[in-house]
């Protein structure tokens, strides 16, 4: 792909950096969340799902990140190693910090949403002195999530890794991941993404997400040309903008624009869409795909993810995948 290459000979294929947190999914579906009295545990956040999701389509993958010295510390640990996922440079905090938590509720297909408890997380303790240089010198990829991005030290570690990933030749990734109740201030969030999307190849968010990042450079007609006009004066070969049920269009550097075809779902819950389009993407154009082929194949995991109660533990195989395209060409497999 002449947008973006991939080093070659890497010990990794991807590694991501930040966010690692327990989802708690309602069990009652189609109930409110005051109203919701059971939950089941899963490893969460964007940049984990991602990676376990690469994981499971047979990518060797490694994580960089911070849990807290506790119970649900040790069970993210555990899920990652699990999943074939490096975790040596996964640190376990001293400080006291805790573990992120996600409570999703999930009224109708259509209708959820999530509570997070993110104060005092441990991921956000991450600091610069623990970011494994050799490790991102020895990955083909390198993601990171906007979320690392809202405190320090955190925010200061994802900078070092964009620096060490420029330094070694490791193809950057930024899936925007905008959470406004993890920052303080619109002004502040638009300044550090757009500092961080400088240092990268890929970049992936909704419409929604890049209008927040273009706060000092008015867009008012939301132009997706405009946004990705901006990003190729860096070093951006693929700019990904998400428009929700319209689909994705993603632009190249040439000036071209690619749209692909999307799939049928019977839709359980919409959160978890974005971290395993991301996955299955990333394994395309990894693979040596065209841009169209690895949109499909992002939208076709999506697909599977959404279908299903929970993000991480939905993460499909590349059988799974496969097996799913081919039963909604066969007319097999219809929307909710």
């Amino acid at each position: 792909m002449s947008d973006v290459t991939f080093p070659a000979g890497r010990s990794f294929d991807f590694t991501a950096i930040g966010r690692l947190c327990v989802d708690l999914n309602a069990n009652e579906i189609n109930r409110p969340m005051e109203e919701t009295m059971s939950f089941t545990k899963y490893v969460g956040g964007s940049p984990a799902n991602i990676t376990i999701g690469m994981s499971r389509l047979g990518l060797r993958t490694a994580f960089i990140g911070k849990i807290a010295d506790d119970a649900m510390g040790r069970f993210i640990t555990g899920y990652l190693e699990k999943n074939g996922i490096d975790t040596a440079n996964v640190v376990t905090d001293k400080t006291g910090a805790v573990t992120g938590l996600a409570f999703t509720e999930i009224k109708s297909p259509t209708d959820c949403s999530i509570l997070m408890y993110r104060d005092n997380a441990a991921d956000l303790k991450l600091s610069p002195s623990e970011v494994n240089e050799e490790l991102i010198a020895g990955s083909s990829v390198l993601l990171i999530s906007g979320t690392a991005l809202a405190a320090s030290p955190s925010r200061e570690a994802v900078f070092l890794a964009l620096d060490y990933a420029r330094k070694h030749g490791t193809t950057v990734v930024f899936d925007i991941d905008y959470r406004p109740y993890t920052w303080k201030s619109a002004e502040e969030t638009a300044v550090y993404y757009n500092l961080a999307a400088e240092k990268c190849d890929i970049i992936i968010g909704t419409r929604e997400e890049f209008d927040m990042m273009e706060r000092f450079e008015p867009n008012p007609e939301r132009s997706d040309l405009f946004t990705a006009a901006k990003w190729f004066n860096y070093s951006t070969g693929i700019v990904i903008i998400k428009h929700g049920k319209e689909g994705s269009i993603a632009y190249t550097r040439d000036g071209a624009e690619h749209r692909a075809k999307s799939y049928p779902a019977k839709v359980v819950k919409t959160f978890g869409a974005g971290d395993s389009y991301a996955a299955g993407f990333l394994y395309g154009i990894l693979s040596g795909w065209s841009i169209e082929r690895s949109m499909e194949y992002g939208s076709a995991a999506a697909c599977i993810v959404i279908s299903s109660h929970s993000c991480s533990d939905a993460m499909p195989t590349a059988e799974q995948v496969d097996t799913y395209i081919e039963r909604c060409n066969r007319g097999e497999i219809t929307a909710n």
